[in-house]
């Protein structure tokens, strides 16, 4: 292209194209780096918005020990964070609610396997939960008081007698600051440690068998 004007005879056509040619390039630079970023500003929000599936194994425990007539008081325990549960019928006279709570009055015994829902946000799946009835037999503790030295390890357990057969009781200390120091009483009865100091110390313990629970007191003496 030529412009002819009173003063000369000029050619602006190539810097007039090549200018419009660096417009074009660089408007398709744009576009292409709005292509990339868009998608991922948009996977990023919606994995934030999104909640993930709850994991298959979302329970720590899934079978339960109860004893038929004996009131429920367990706590189902997620493996993850931020898990609700569908409430539902588990077995004749036990639900579970929101919160995991398993409550009621176990009214027949059996075996009782129950889909339950977990959910994380809007998003659940639902694992079998066992539910196991006894009948009620009841049980006694075998030992209680228990000898030691000072300086010298324990190693004894608390008894039971009783009980339906097969079951594993618990044992749970319900006031820590009675243990004598250095002695220690496992969830499984087991009495250890080292004594640090003599005297007579008596520690409340909960024994629960299938579910039923009765304090006791355990006397350790340390000589």
């Amino acid at each position: 292209m030529t412009l002819r004007t009173e003063r000369g005879t000029y050619r602006v056509g190539g810097m007039m194209m090549l200018r419009q040619g660096w417009v074009l390039v660089l408007g398709v630079l744009a576009m292409c780096a709005l292509y990339t970023t868009v998608p991922r500003l948009a996977m990023t929000f919606m994995a934030r918005q999104i909640p993930l599936h709850p994991p298959a194994d979302s329970l720590v425990e899934s079978t339960f020990d109860l004893t038929q007539g004996i009131e429920v008081r367990q706590q189902l325990l997620p493996t993850t964070k931020g898990v609700t549960f569908r409430p539902a019928y588990l077995a004749v006279g036990i639900r579970v609610d929101q919160s995991g709570r398993l409550y009621g009055t176990p009214q027949r015994s059996g075996t009782y396997v129950t889909p339950i829902g977990i959910c994380v946000g809007q998003s659940c799946q639902e694992q079998p939960l066992t539910l196991i009835v006894h009948g009620n037999v009841p049980w006694e503790p075998r030992e209680l008081t228990f000898p030691g030295q000072m300086g010298t390890p324990l190693d004894s357990e608390i008894g039971v007698n009783g009980g339906p057969p097969g079951v594993v009781p618990t044992f749970t200390v319900t006031d820590y600051a009675r243990l004598p120091a250095g002695v220690t009483i496992g969830p499984d009865g087991h009495v250890g440690g080292v004594p640090a100091a003599a005297g007579i110390s008596e520690v409340p313990v909960r024994i629960c068998v299938a579910g039923n629970c009765a304090g006791v007191v355990v006397r350790l003496i340390v000589v």
